[in-house]
């Protein structure tokens, strides 16, 4: 059905000014406001009309794009290449009625249909919630089993959740007769706002329920048991169904969300599956190579120290790193070298190393015993 002319929706001639446009627009929107015509949709429809009509009219160039190409200038697909707007551009009737009527915000009032009474009594979630549960590296490696404790909002038993005392029921709000709303008036016009005495349900409690005090929840203390899984990293949440806040009006609980942190280990250090460590070897291992015993996360085992090895060397341990979370795989363990040098040496182990300094060419400083250093002194005479 071809639309009618915005010139003829406002009652204005194409030579009309800017402010007679605005002038009929003024006029027409109090005709067919909604707040004036309830459960009327005819009404309601032209009052888009011709707020849709005063959108294009009151803009210069969308004006002229209309002069020039009619509706086709805002209708996708129009073929016309230098009409560059579309119909999906045209703005909320709240908004150009607030322009228009100095500059108040009417969005509360343009709730056309049942639209504003869906909000208030439309059922809703409860909140989720958050538990923060520590856990040593040792109950990530090999998975642990927790009860927590936490506070939360639970359904009231005694009402059931609908926070009436029992053998009541709600009854009808005696403000707003039931709508939910009460009018007012502004100005030359009505409007409606929600209810205050039944905050826009358009009923109230008979009797309110004693142990909840009418909000259909209780605070209470609550507990969960929670698997954490084997490899978990820290960071990571776990989540449990329904073990959230109470819904409204009937609404489902939330759930509730333990984010696990792994508390810093005093041997090994975390990088995703693998973990690093250090090992204090002695100087004649790293030189001529062997084994040592070194710590894992679920006991020990020998590593080979090639010969040779240098401090700060990294080696690895095969498989000896943290379980996957999704599967039977592990991580590996790396191990970095730190070579031991002894406090003290004993007379052998002092000219064994004098021996291989020497043969080694490298100069180092020697023990001298009392004897020798009298015998020097004495030479000095």
């Amino acid at each position: 059905m071809s639309k009618e002319d915005y010139y003829s929706l406002l009652g204005v001639s194409k030579e009309a000014s800017d402010d007679e446009i605005k002038k009929a627009y003024r006029k027409m929107a109090l005709k067919y406001h909604p707040d004036k015509n309830p459960e009327n949709k005819a009404a309601e429809e032209k009052f888009k009309e011709i707020s849709e009509a005063y959108d294009i009219l009151h803009d210069a160039d969308k004006r002229t794009a209309y002069d020039r190409y009619g509706h086709a200038a805002f209708e996708s697909g129009g073929g016309h290449s230098r009409a560059s707007f579309h119909s999906g551009n045209f703005r909320n009737p709240a908004d150009i009625f607030s322009e228009v009527f100095g500059g108040y915000d009417f969005s509360d009032f343009f709730k056309f249909g049942d639209q504003v009474r869906t909000s208030h009594t439309r059922a809703s979630r409860g909140s989720d919630l958050i538990y923060n549960l520590q856990i040593s590296l040792k109950d990530a490696f090999t998975g642990v089993e927790k009860t927590i404790k936490y506070r939360r909002h639970a359904q009231c038993k005694a009402c059931s959740g609908t926070g009436a005392e029992k053998g009541t029921k709600r009854v009808t709000c005696p403000t707003c007769g039931g709508s939910g709303f009460v009018s007012m008036s502004q100005g030359f016009f009505h409007v409606q706002q929600t209810c205050q005495r039944c905050g826009g349900f358009g009923s109230i409690l008979e009797n309110p329920c004693k142990i909840c005090g009418g909000s259909g929840a209780v605070v209470e203390e609550s507990k969960a048991k929670i698997k954490v899984p084997a490899g978990i990293c820290d960071g990571a949440k776990l989540r449990l169904s329904g073990y959230g806040e109470a819904g409204q009006n009937g609404g489902p609980t939330g759930d509730l969300y333990v984010a696990v942190n792994v508390a810093a280990d005093r041997l090994f250090e975390r990088r995703d599956d693998d973990l690093y460590c250090s090992q204090k070897i002695p100087f004649a291992i790293a030189a001529l190579g062997g084994e040592v015993e070194v710590e894992t996360i679920d006991g020990k085992c020998l590593l080979k120290i090639p010969e040779g090895t240098q401090s700060g060397a990294v080696l690895r341990v095969k498989d000896q790193g943290m379980p996957h979370v999704n599967g039977n795989i592990r991580g590996h363990q790396y191990v970095r070298i730190e070579i031991e040098v002894p406090k003290k040496l004993s007379k052998d182990q002092r000219e064994a190393l004098e021996d291989f300094a020497k043969s080694s060419n490298v100069a180092v400083n020697k023990q001298v015993g009392f004897f020798q250093k009298l015998k020097d002194k004495l030479d000095e005479l």
